[in-house]
């Protein structure tokens, strides 16, 4: 009996592979417990079509995470903080903060945890900080931290 593994299964294999198995086991273990379907042309057919489409999301989840990418690297961010004496900031400025005012200013969302600040931004000037866009791509941030 030909089954379609639709989740990793011990010593068999790991889901979406199409795998040859003993009639009961297949029928009464594999399929019983949810763990495979039935090797029929119908189903060989609608999991051909999942991994299209779901191929073609990824695509379209790398293209549009390049053109965010893009916007990131040549944009600049202004944020205004709250100055003490010789241009230090009353507290630091936060990825949380960042994501803000990229949504604010320029209508982009980034997730805070996908900003990652190297060194701690406690005073004005221009700063660099990086974003995780997902699917190993990285942008370029840069911050002008000015007196407000």
């Amino acid at each position: 009996m030909k089954v379609l593994l639709i989740k990793d299964v011990k010593s068999l294999g790991k889901a979406g592979e199409i795998k040859e198995v003993a009639d009961g086991y297949g029928k009464n273990f594999l399929i019983g417990k949810g763990l495979a379907l039935q090797a029929t042309n119908e189903v060989l057919a609608k999991h051909n079509a999942e991994q299209k489409r779901a191929k073609a999301k990824e695509e379209e989840d790398i293209a549009n995470a390049k053109d965010l990418a893009e916007k990131l690297n040549s944009t600049k961010l202004t944020i205004r903080h709250k100055v003490g004496a010789n241009d230090q900031l009353i507290g630091s400025i936060t990825n949380k903060e960042i994501s803000e005012e990229l949504e604010k200013q320029f209508s982009i969302m980034v997730d805070k945890k996908n900003i990652s600040i190297d060194n701690k931004i406690k005073h004005v000037g221009i700063f660099e900080v990086s974003c995780k866009l997902g699917h190993s791509i990285n942008a370029t941030l840069k911050i002008d931290v000015i007196a407000g």
